[in-house]
């Protein structure tokens, strides 16, 4: 599929709505709730990218003494990750990084992933999904609409990631993309759905936030227009 290099995309309307999306309440045993706990202030330990924070916890329970935890928590924010599809072309749009800490852990650094990238302070989880197209592939997304929201690593970090499925032109898509001021390389590609589905089977992915994307996609594939129709 044709790709171009160089110019930035104009920007385009954007429509957004909510697709599969649905609040549960405090009896769903199937589903996460609020705790009866007490959290001390926190303690700044470390100050890098991200602050690195202890807390002292209080869990209380019926009947029995409270259950006393320290916790050390990476403040990560939320995070904005979008899965660009194609309709006319039936194709999705992927991104080639390079990621440190998967080639510290695996040796394969240079890793197959969507598009995603932290929401900034007065920034909308929505604007934050349509800011990284632009950067990440060099191409805005017409229609969004949320899927669900995911904690990656609840032990270790804060950090919500935003699903979105964005619908994009596939053919508009930048050779090379990422944001300079960030020092950030992206390369982006574009691939069948099904091409996409079946290296998924075939375990070739680590990414979290690419393997939960397409599993999402293979189960609501049929519903994709759907989503989009619904947008405002």
């Amino acid at each position: 599929m044709p790709l171009r290099s160089g110019s930035r995309p104009r920007p385009a309307a954007l429509r957004l709505n909510r697709c599969l999306m649905s609040e549960s309440d405090q009896t769903d045993q199937l589903a996460d709730r609020a705790a009866n706990v007490t959290v001390s202030a926190p303690e700044l330990i470390g100050q890098g990218f991200m602050a690195y924070e202890r807390f002292e916890v209080s869990i209380r329970r019926d009947g029995e003494p409270p259950l006393l935890q320290r916790r050390d928590v990476l403040r990560a924010s939320r995070v904005a990750a979008v899965v660009p599809i194609d309709l006319a072309r039936d194709s999705i749009v992927l991104i080639r990084q390079f990621r440190l800490p998967a080639h510290l852990a695996t040796g394969r650094g240079d890793m197959v992933e969507i598009v995603a990238g932290r929401v900034d302070p007065h920034e909308s989880d929505a604007d934050a999904a349509r800011r990284e197209c632009i950067e990440e592939i060099g191409v805005a997304p017409t229609q969004l609409a949320e899927l669900y929201r995911v904690l990656p690593t609840p032990g270790l970090t804060d950090e919500q990631v935003i699903f979105f499925v964005g619908h994009v032109d596939s053919s508009a898509v930048l050779q090379r993309a990422g944001l300079a001021e960030e020092d950030e390389d992206t390369e982006p590609f574009v691939v069948a759905i099904d091409e996409a589905l079946a290296a998924l089977s075939r375990g070739a992915f680590t990414n979290a936030l690419l393997v939960t994307a397409l599993q999402w996609l293979a189960l609501n594939r049929a519903r994709l227009r759907e989503c989009f129709s619904r947008a405002a």
